[in-house]
């Protein structure tokens, strides 16, 4: 058996209930929840922070203090494809793994064609952003897989009527053979068809009904794993170093 965590870190900015937007990022208050948890394989969402204008700090000073803290672990990062009309919302995304990564891959996954209101400005959303790799776990090769897809309850629509980014990351997981894991901030509204297409896939959601974001009662994270491995348990565990909670599960191989 081994776990497995995923969580949306927003950039390291800490929660709190009287200034949700206006606190300060606490990188070593994540870095302790994570070590915390004692996981062998973490998913990391919005480990940057964005910038108006599309800027991306290289090399990324949230993976870098994370890589010096969480010493045990391998891992990679990717930041999406920049957009000049990015909002400076959390970016970029990592896995860290107790085994050695291999295979690293990244997939660029399209932004819909619709037009949204940020700030006074008319904007299009970005380029959203699918990274794998592969993990040895007991003897046996593991596909580990990380994303964080569009928002669309946030800009006035819906993932259901704008598929491109499920439909790719759907593509993908076909594809692989083996135990897969597929984690990350799935920004899926109630009511929203994610779950099902990739239940429809062969990829089961660990758990579907515990709230995972702090500023809105929504199931936006995820651990999806395939027919080759099994679900012992898994657990929401609230935390204030993001608005997200983190979501852990434990599996094994079938």
């Amino acid at each position: 058996m081994f776990s497995a965590l995923t969580f949306n870190m927003q950039n390291g900015q800490l929660w709190r209930d009287e200034c949700p937007d206006n606190c300060p990022v606490d990188l070593e208050g994540t870095a302790r929840f994570l070590l915390s948890q004692d996981a062998d394989v973490i998913f990391l969402q919005e480990v940057e922070h964005g910038y108006e204008g599309g800027a991306q700090q290289n090399p990324p000073p949230g993976y870098e203090y994370l890589k010096s803290r969480l010493t045990a672990y391998d891992s990679v990062f990717a930041y999406p494809v920049p957009n000049p009309q990015e909002i400076p919302f959390g970016l970029g995304l990592a896995i860290f793994s107790r085994t050695p990564l291999t295979s690293f891959f990244r997939q660029d996954l399209p932004p819909a064609d619709v037009t949204f209101e940020f700030g006074g400005t008319t904007r299009h959303p970005s380029h959203r952003l699918l990274i794998g790799a592969q993990t040895e776990i007991a003897g046996q090769q593991v596909w580990l897989l990380n994303t964080h897809l569009q928002a669309f309850f946030m800009i006035g629509s819906s993932s259901d009527q704008h598929r491109e980014q499920r439909d790719a990351v759907e593509k993908t997981i076909r594809d692989l053979s083996g135990p897969v894991i597929l984690a990350g901030d799935f920004n899926c509204a109630p009511g929203e068809g994610v779950v099902r297409q990739f239940a429809a896939a062969g990829f089961q959601a660990s758990q579907t009904t515990e709230v995972t974001w702090r500023r809105m009662p929504f199931v936006l994270d995820h651990i999806f794993f395939n027919s080759a491995l099994q679900l012992k348990s898994c657990e929401v565990i609230p935390t204030l170093t993001s608005d997200h909670h983190g979501v852990k599960s434990f599996l094994e191989f079938a």
